[in-house]
C-alpha cells in the first residue's frame, strides 16, 4: 500500500504573527497556513497554555489542519488559526471588561491582515464573541442570526457528520437501512447529541456516552444503551461515531475496535498518520475527520459569504457526503486508504497554484 501523501502540516504557514494585545496584555497568535486557494478561514480559540510558545505552535498545527478542510470541502479558501494563550492572572480575574478588551484586540489582529483571513468561533468563543470581534473587523463568521450571521454552527456541522454516516454505510452495507446497524456515540455535546438524536429517528439501535453523567436523560429518550466513554470505543457495533476529543484512536486500541467503520465530528481523531493504516489492515475503515467535520465552516461560508438561503446552505453541506463517498471508492479501487486519497486530493489541489493574497 502507498504511503500518504505528504500532509498539510509538512507545508510550512505562509505567516506566522504574535502579538500583546495592546488592551488585554494577552499573547495572540494568528497562523496562516495557505491562501493558495483563497483566503485562509480558521477559527478563534481562546484558553490557557503552559507558554504562549504553545499556544503559538497549537494556531500553526491547527491552521495546516483547516487547509486540508477547506480544499477537501471544495472551497476556493485556505487554512489559518486564532490561538489566544490566556495568562493566569486574566483567567482568574475572568471580568466582563477583561473579555471585552480581548475581543478588540483579536480583531485588531484579524483586521491587520486586510481579508487575507477570516475568522470564527472555536473552543473558548462564541457566535457572541464574534459580534464584539465583528465591531473591529468585517472578517468574522458565524455571529448569531440576529446580528446578521449564521449563528451557532453545530447544526451543518451535524448535518455534514450524517450525511458521511449515510455515505459510508451505502459503501460498505449497500441496501441496508440504518434500523439494521447499531452505532455508538463518543460524546454527546452540541454535535454528537444531534448525531445521535438523528440516528434514533430513524430507528438505528445506539450505545452512547459522554463524560457529563447528566447527558444519560438525552440516552434513555432515545431508548440507547449508556456505556463509559473507554467502553464505547470497543463496543459491539457496526458504526463508531466519535464525536469528542482527539487523539482517540491509537495503534494499540484498533485490535479491541469491533466497528467496521469510523466516521464522526471529532477533530485530530488519529494519535498519528499511521494509525490509518493500522485500521486499515485490521479492516476497520476510518473516514478523515477534515472531511466529515466540515460541515460548520462550509454552511457558514455559504450564507454569510456568498449570501446563500438556509436550504442552499444545508444543500451545499450535504455534498460532504458526495466528496466521502468519492473518496471511499476511489481508495477502495486503489487498496489504500481514505486518508491516502484525501491527502492526494489536497496535495493535487495546492501544488498547482501560486498564493493570492
Amino acid at each position: 500500500m502507498p504511503s500518504p501523501s505528504p500532509n498539510a502540516a509538512t507545508i510550512p504557514p505562509e505567516r506566522v504573527i504574535t502579538e500583546r494585545g495592546k488592551r488585554s496584555g494577552q499573547m495572540i497568535t494568528v497562523s496562516i497556513h495557505s491562501t493558495r486557494l483563497g483566503p485562509a478561514l480558521g477559527g478563534c480559540r481562546i484558553r490557557s497554555y503552559r507558554s504562549w510558545q504553545d499556544g503559538c505552535g497549537d494556531a500553526v498545527r491547527l491552521s495546516a489542519a483547516m487547509t486540508e478542510k477547506a480544499a477537501l470541502a471544495g472551497m476556493q479558501h485556505g487554512g489559518g488559526k486564532t490561538v489566544v494563550a490566556l495568562d493566569e492572572h486574566f483567567v482568574q480575574r475572568g471580568s466582563a471588561a477583561d473579555r471585552a478588551d480581548l475581543l478588540a484586540d483579536i480583531g485588531d489582529v484579524v483586521e491587520s491582515f486586510g481579508g487575507g483571513y477570516v475568522t470564527g468561533p472555536d473552543i473558548g468563543s462564541g457566535p457572541q464573541d464574534m459580534t464584539r470581534i465583528g465591531e473591529r473587523t468585517a472578517h468574522v463568521l458565524c455571529r448569531p442570526e440576529s446580528a446578521g450571521g449564521s449563528g451557532d454552527s453545530s447544526a451543518p456541522t451535524a448535518l455534514g457528520v450524517t450525511t458521511s454516516i449515510e455515505a459510508v454505510c451505502s459503501h460498505v452495507w449497500p441496501g441496508r437501512a440504518l434500523s439494521d446497524l447499531r452505532f455508538a456515540v463518543h460524546g454527546l455535546g452540541h454535535v454528537g447529541a444531534r448525531v445521535a438524536e438523528h440516528l434514533a429517528t430513524r430507528g438505528a439501535r445506539l450505545v452512547v456516552s459522554d463524560v457529563d453523567e447528566s447527558r444519560r436523560a438525552l440516552a434513555d429518550s432515545w431508548g440507547a444503551t449508556w456505556a463509559t466513554p473507554d467502553e464505547v470505543l470497543v463496543a459491539d457495533v457496526d458504526v463508531l461515531v466519535p464525536c469528542a476529543v482527539g487523539g482517540i484512536l491509537t495503534a494499540q486500541l484498533v485490535g479491541d475496535i469491533r466497528a467496521r467503520a469510523i466516521v464522526g465530528a471529532a477533530n485530530n481523531q488519529l494519535d498519528h498518520d499511521s494509525t490509518a493504516d493500522v485500521l486499515h489492515e485490521h479492516g476497520i475503515i476510518w473516514c478523515p475527520d477534515v472531511v466529515v467535520s466540515a460541515g460548520g465552516i462550509i454552511g457558514a461560508v455559504a450564507r454569510e459569504r456568498e449570501g446563500l438561503s438556509a436550504d442552499a446552505a444545508s444543500a451545499r453541506v450535504r455534498g460532504i457526503g458526495r466528496r466521502l463517498a468519492g473518496i471511499l471508492d476511489t481508495a477502495a479501487a486503489a487498496g489504500t486508504t481514505p486518508l491516502h486519497e484525501a491527502r492526494r486530493i489536497v496535495h493535487s489541489l495546492l501544488g498547482g497554484s501560486p498564493p493570492r493574497v
